[in-house]
């Protein structure tokens, strides 16, 4: 018999139910193909949350999401909600989520489909073959350290405060994973810092070193400054294999390495605990890294295959499924071979697919 498992749904705002739909159909799909089978237990968070509740994360909602084995999360935000305080906006919704659930480590795999290589705004020959994990510490550093805030001094002006804090503990919590999830690639991490003006990434910088000194010698690591690995990215991804960051840095540098693929309607994301048993599955929260999109929403134009690859994740991170996991990936490149392509992802003039249809198409080759 199939293990069930129970599966935290979370649409969020703007085209997140649309690629939500989608996503729920495929692992309806690609789960017997491990064994396993799931019930759903939907959500709301985000905007959707603030309008029906008032806040954009519930305390009971929280409580039965932290009781599911897995988390899908589409997208939350949007224009409506920007001018609320800072403390109930939607974005706060998922903050919440990482620092109740212990999720710590932000995966985001930003891989060149070959068919897809025309698509991005850099010269084939750049792109081509790039297959990068961005690995960004997600519970520190400036998003959560205290002080912060806007705050009046005393000439009577405003002033905001935000604080960059990391413990030694956190640090190597992440570059461990960091270099273990090397060597399951290509065994090259590249630690980012700006260790020459911020002494928190001083500190960084300095314990991945003597982590990778004590337990990681077979694994080739370098260092690089954060401007530079801007650079760097953009000029020559293909150098990379593991870049592992810290919160802000993390953030900024996964986006940036998702235009290498063509489009963020492309990229999944994992962003987990830590490992039942010390080396078993993790619990984790997968969503697309693409926003919410509120421009294009009800209108069958998005792309659901981020939502589809971050099921993929799931599969493979929190249900140590690799059969199901593949076998998503496998659909999503026959798909692109075929030549189907919503509108981020479609040459000038070439027909585009909706939603819907990249859905169809997607269980279909399942």
């Amino acid at each position: 018999m199939a293990k069930t498992y129970k599966l935290a749904v979370l649409p969020g705002d703007g085209i997140g139910p649309e690629v939500m739909g989608v996503a729920v159909e495929v692992l309806s799909k690609a789960a017997p193909k491990s064994d396993l089978s799931f019930t759903y237990n939907e959500f709301k968070v985000g905007g959707s949350a603030i309008d029906a509740y008032g806040v954009p994360l519930r305390d009971e909602d929280l409580a039965q999401i932290k009781a599911c084995d897995a988390v899908l999360l589409a997208a939350v935000g949007g224009p409506k909600w920007e001018g609320l305080p800072y403390a109930i906006r939607p974005e706060r919704a998922l903050l919440r989520l990482r620092a109740e659930l212990g999720l710590f480590a932000n995966l985001r795999p930003a891989t060149v489909f070959p068919e897809l290589a025309d698509a991005s705004t850099l010269k084939r020959e750049v792109i081509e073959g790039t297959d990068i994990l961005v690995l960004r510490e997600l519970t520190g550093g400036i998003y959560f350290g205290t002080p912060k805030g806007v705050e009046k001094t005393s000439e009577g002006f405003r002033r905001g405060v935000n604080t960059m804090v990391y413990t030694e503990p956190e640090i190597e919590r992440i570059a461990r994973l960091g270099f273990e999830l090397a060597r399951l690639r290509r065994k090259k991490v590249t630690s980012v810092d700006k260790a020459n003006v911020l002494e928190t990434t001083e500190l960084w910088r300095d314990v991945v070193t003597q982590m990778h000194k004590k337990e990681f010698q077979d694994i080739e690591l370098n260092h690089m400054y954060v401007d530079n690995a801007a650079m760097q990215l953009i000029r020559n991804p293909k150098q990379f294999d593991v870049l592992l960051t810290e919160n802000l840095f993390g953030d900024v540098l996964s986006d940036e390495a998702a235009m290498l693929t063509g489009s963020i309607g492309m990229l999944p994301s994992a962003s987990l605990g830590a490992a039942k048993g010390g080396s078993g599955p993790r619990l984790g929260l997968y969503e697309p890294i693409h926003g919410s999109a509120p421009d294009i929403a009800g209108q069958d134009k998005a792309n659901p295959i981020a939502t589809v690859l971050s099921l993929a994740m799931m599969l493979r991170y929190s249900f140590a499924a690799p059969a199901a996991a593949e076998a998503i990936e496998g659909a999503v490149r026959r798909v692109l071979k075929d030549g189907l392509r919503t509108a981020d992802i479609a040459r000038p003039g070439e027909k585009t697919a909706g939603t819907k249809q990249m859905g169809k198409a997607l269980t279909a080759a399942l």
